[in-house]
């Protein structure tokens, strides 16, 4: 076949003319031009039309732009002319079916490259695509029947929606939109996708208490800016936004991450994390746990597994301001990161649960949605697909499930009732992808004198580790909180803030679960002075004995704490019981309960000249001890400040 060379690059045709279209196209092509580009190329093809490097250009703008149909008849023509002329052709051939989900023609597509000499030599690898073509097979064969839902025009619109955002309550949405900078031309139709035309802000929602968004608004400056915001994760309660800024003055890197706190004014001026996070390297795509401790994140810096590879870090403690410090920065590991790349992490309100995107792991297209589970020990499971059609041919990015675990929130734009662009879509999770149900403890904190809101450190803990599960803190400018409360434990729930008595609760969440019925409570802290009273929910004894266990540890080291942090009060531990039993046997059994909160007390170094103890059996009553519930209420014990 004829060649011909022009500026050192060699071309199979004598025709200048086709050649000075195919090199405009070129152009128009790299600049995003694609409708313009496809118009030149087939000019350049008119004038020759045996003209191959137009045909393989044609090719390649048309799997840019996803017509994967015309795609393969445009290579197929390609091949016609010379079969010998390009020989991934064949490879691309499998993909442009693989795209069009004509799995067993992809497979025999990749083969036949396989087979052809030289292809041993070449980088590309169709062991790998005929695998993700195997799987992907199977994967429509055993199809999820899912129903996607256009979240409506309260929050989608003819520009791009994305990367949902959900606090734990779903009262709030947070979510990114691509804005152009020149709506002018958007409408006119004329303005190519690219950052030099578009910029990222942050929008949100409230929900009402029929399920109903309101219309979306923006978020006011400082937190949005005249630069790009993206790639967001809320706090659980929804006061903290951690997200990702690029090329800002005083970077670590090219893209960092950065943290912002609501406030009574709006949104705090964002921070970036510094280096305890952010690296010279790409550090993007946050997702902070609903326990307060863990944010994950995406970063290219040396050292990992591939491309983009999922990280985690701890928060070790808090500045001034309330901004979170991190530390122990670690890689996710090869059963998540894998030698491609690694996408959007959502770590799930029940902190076991991390879903993410990867074209790492055998899928069905670009960037799949997996998941992986950890276990007691920490350990994270093998990454698992969610299956189709959740994940197609498409890249499948920013996926996130509510904290009930039923309902997943994602964008996309392959669907006809979109209203432009990419929208945000939720639909029913299927069961055996679900994670683990999380409800929530929310309401208000008050000083119980004034009545005015306060600000308190919360946390829960778990009755049989003793760990830390949760901890978050209520605004300081309105004494609200929200913090989520797994299933499968008993947990010990502690309010605390300094110069007051702290607030003991109990939470069984092992057996009769429900997610979908949060605990809404209001909380009222007592100033430290004698006289004050507060009940010791998670102090247990064995049944008809003073002998405590060990599930009463974690309140009794609260109670140690406290009398630490105030060096100068006394206390009295009162004990009290039902009325089964005789009046004696019972202010006997009681004081000796009282006795043995104060001698665990004295054996953690409380000086005993600070503690009292008091038996009063059945004579201080709160409750009727004529029903079960009103029994248990009874026996308790309690702890009095009395100086």
């Amino acid at each position: 076949m004829t060649s011909i060379a022009v500026d050192g690059q060699r071309f199979n045709t004598k025709s200048k003319k086709a050649i000075e279209l195919f090199k405009k196209s070129e152009i128009m092509y790299v600049k995003g031009q694609f409708q313009n580009a496809l118009l030149t190329v087939d000019e350049a093809i008119k004038k020759d039309t045996k003209f191959i490097d137009a045909y393989l250009l044609k090719a390649e703008i048309l799997q840019v732009t996803k017509q994967f149909q015309q795609q393969k008849d445009v290579l197929i023509k390609a091949l016609e002319l010379d079969s010998a002329f390009f020989l991934p052709t064949f490879f691309n051939i499998g993909k442009a079916e693989f795209y069009l989900g004509n799995y067993n023609e992809a497979i025999e597509w990749f083969k036949k490259y396989q087979s052809k000499p030289g292809a041993s030599k070449s980088a590309i690898n169709p062991d790998e695509w005929i695998i993700r073509a195997e799987f992907a097979k199977d994967a429509v064969e055993k199809k999820r029947q899912i129903v996607p839902i256009n979240m409506g025009e309260a929050i989608n619109s003819s520009y791009d929606e994305y990367w949902p955002s959900l606090t734990a309550d779903e009262q709030t949405l947070v979510f990114t939109v691509m804005i152009p900078k020149d709506t002018i031309a958007f409408k006119m139709g004329n303005l190519p996708k690219s950052a030099l035309y578009y910029q990222e802000d942050f929008y949100f929602s409230q929900c009402n208490n029929d399920g109903q968004w309101f219309n979306r608004e923006a978020i006011q400056p400082p937190l949005n800016s005249d630069q790009n915001e993206g790639a967001q994760s809320l706090s659980a309660d929804g006061n903290w936004m951690f997200f990702t800024g690029c090329g800002r003055p005083k970077s670590m890197g090219s893209c960092d991450i950065y943290f912002s706190q609501r406030t009574e004014n709006g949104w705090a001026k964002p921070v970036n994390l510094g280096s305890s996070l952010n690296t010279p390297y790409w550090e993007s795509q946050p997702s902070f746990s609903a326990d307060g401790q863990t944010l994950y994140f995406v970063s290219n810096k040396p050292g990992g597994y591939g491309g983009r590879d999922i990280y985690s870090a701890r928060v070790v403690s808090l500045k001034d301001d309330g901004t979170p410090i991190f530390a122990e920065v670690k890689n996710m590991g090869p059963v998540v990161n894998t030698a491609k790349d690694e996408n959007s992490p959502f770590i799930h309100p029940d902190n076991k649960t991390l879903f993410f995107s990867t074209d790492g792991w055998p899928g069905m297209g670009e960037m799949d949605i997996f998941y992986s589970v950890k276990n007691e020990e920490g350990i994270w499971s093998q990454a698992k697909n969610v299956g189709y059609p959740i994940n197609t041919n498409n890249d499948e990015i920013g996926f996130i499930v509510n904290a009930k675990g039923d309902k997943a929130y994602y964008s996309t734009d392959g669907f006809s009732d979109s209203f432009g662009g990419k929208d945000i879509y939720t639909f029913e999770l299927p069961e055996d992808v679900r994670p683990s149900p999380v409800s929530y403890v929310k309401g208000f904190v008050y000083d119980a004198e004034t009545n005015k809101r306060i600000s308190a450190k919360f946390e829960l803990l778990s009755l049989r580790t003793g760990k830390l599960v949760a901890t978050t803190n209520a605004t300081k400018y309105s004494g609200q909180f929200l913090l989520c409360l797994p299933s499968g434990e008993n947990y010990a729930f502690n309010v605390s803030k300094s110069g007051y008595l702290f607030y003991s609760d109990h939470f069984d969440l092992k057996e009769n679960y429900d997610a979908s019925k949060p605990k809404l409570i209001d909380i009222y802290l007592n100033p430290i002075k004698a006289g004050q009273i507060i009940t010791l929910k998670n102090v247990f004894f064995e049944t008809d004995s003073y002998m405590l266990r060990d599930e009463s540890k974690v309140e009794l080291d609260r109670v140690c704490m406290l009398l630490n942090e105030n060096t100068d009060i006394k206390i009295e531990v009162q004990g009290h019981t039902d009325n089964i039993g005789s009046a004696a046997y019972n202010n006997d059994l009681s004081q000796k309960r009282a006795n043995e909160v104060v001698n665990y007390l004295i054996s953690k170094g409380i000086d005993k000249k600070r503690l009292a103890s008091k038996g009063y059996g059945f004579s201080k009553a709160i409750e009727s001890n004529d029903t079960e519930q009103g029994r248990a209420k009874n026996r308790r014990t309690e702890m009095m400040i009395i100086e």
